[in-house]
């Protein structure tokens, strides 16, 4: 069989993409109609940056979701190895004989792995990592930075004192340590995990009790629900003791995901403890106040609330911060597993060949650029729309 043109290779990329084609037009489609009644998201459509950012965002979490988890886009094994097919130039046609899809869309690495694929892939290593720990970091800096900015005093000293002692390191060189083989065989990640993974049944505990504390009935059943269930989620993650057996995070991703959380939420807790700094002083707060209101109501059903614009912004620039950082791993071999084919991996493979072929380094790095520009895009689209309000 015949190598494809360049002209070909777009076409069947076209082609292999169609369920994200079809999955965004549904979802534009939709939003749009009903962006009236969307809030801050159905404004985000009235911003031709963030819907450009968006656009880009979301092409990427349904070609993790098509191509990563359910494997309809790639065309052959991320990892699997063709003989004859090493450092190929894109398009060329597989060996007679070999089975699967008859072409390397855009060539071979170094170890005879379809980039396509590998890039495709890759982007799911992304999706399911970078935004749930960005959640869980942003869960540890709400619960601890709302009481230190409300109060104030000596919690508010000791908070920030911790916060501003893991600054003081390098990120890079701070979340290189926490990954090193060294460190996790010493299980001081697991202790981790198990500190921080908490912090999000506390919040949805305190979130609950401190909205319907004058209904205990309906209090009473959200707690006991967020109990079994974050309790369970708690254990299969940080301890990988979930007693069904259904919830188990592989030790690499748990390390990778541990780190980012960690690095993570000193910076939430900086950004929340200032806002609630500043809107405490808000007359909205004192009516709250006076009303009898208890604390944890006020920070959680008056403050936050109305810190929602910058946080979500943050949210999304820190979702792209991590996704370099995730990159910046793979690309040292520290982190995910060697084989993985996450974005940073496969462009330190690809880079050995920049002086025959482009193709496994630049297919990687574009992917990665386009996800970070599309958040930092969508971050600009959501504060220009949260001014707004």
């Amino acid at each position: 069989m015949e190598s494809l043109t360049w002209g070909g290779i777009i076409l069947q990329i076209l082609i292999r993409f169609t369920p994200v084609w079809i999955a965004l037009i549904a979802l534009f489609a939709v939003s749009i109609s009903y962006k009236r009644k969307l809030g801050l998201y159905g404004k985000l459509f009235d911003s031709t940056i963030g819907m450009i950012g968006f656009a880009l965002v979301m092409f990427w979490v349904f070609t993790g979701f098509f191509g990563g988890a359910l494997d309809w886009i790639v065309t052959h094994d991320p990892i699997s190895v063709i003989s004859g097919m090493k450092n190929k130039a894109p398009g060329t046609a597989l060996p007679e004989g070999a089975a699967g899809y008859p072409h390397y869309l855009l060539g071979g690495d170094n170890l005879a792995r379809d980039v396509f694929s590998r890039m495709v892939k890759g982007s799911w290593e992304v999706i399911k990592i970078a935004p749930f720990a960005t959640l869980f970091a942003f869960m540890v800096g709400i619960t601890l930075g709302l009481p230190a900015g409300y109060f104030g005093g000596r919690l508010d000293t000791l908070l920030s004192f911790a916060a501003n002692l893991i600054l003081a390191f390098p990120v890079i060189l701070l979340f290189y340590l926490l990954v090193t083989p060294e460190i996790v065989a010493t299980g001081i990640p697991t202790y981790m995990a198990a500190v921080l993974f908490i912090f999000p049944v506390i919040f949805l505990c305190v979130l609950f009790n401190s909205r319907f504390h004058t209904q205990p009935d309906k209090r009473n059943v959200y707690l006991g629900i967020t109990l079994v269930v974050g309790l369970w989620f708690y254990l299969g993650i940080a301890w990988d003791a979930d007693p069904l057996g259904v919830i188990s995070v592989p030790s690499n991703i748990l390390v990778v995901f541990v780190s980012v959380v960690f690095v993570n939420s000193p910076t939430v807790f900086r950004i929340v403890r200032g806002l609630a700094l500043d809107i405490k002083t808000r007359d909205y707060v004192a009516a709250a106040q006076t009303r009898g209101e208890g604390s944890w109501y006020i920070m959680l059903w008056e403050i936050l609330p109305n810190a929602r614009g910058p946080l979500i912004v943050d949210f999304c620039l820190r979702i792209g911060y991590t996704t370099i950082l995730l990159g910046t791993l793979g690309f040292f071999g520290l982190g995910l597993s060697p084989e993985s084919p996450d974005w940073g991996s496969t462009i330190n493979e690809g880079r050995k060949l920049l002086s025959v072929y482009l193709a496994p380094a630049v297919v990687p790095s574009v992917a990665l650029l386009s996800l970070v520009l599309g958040l930092n895009l969508l971050a600009d689209g959501l504060r220009e729309e949260s001014l707004k309000d």
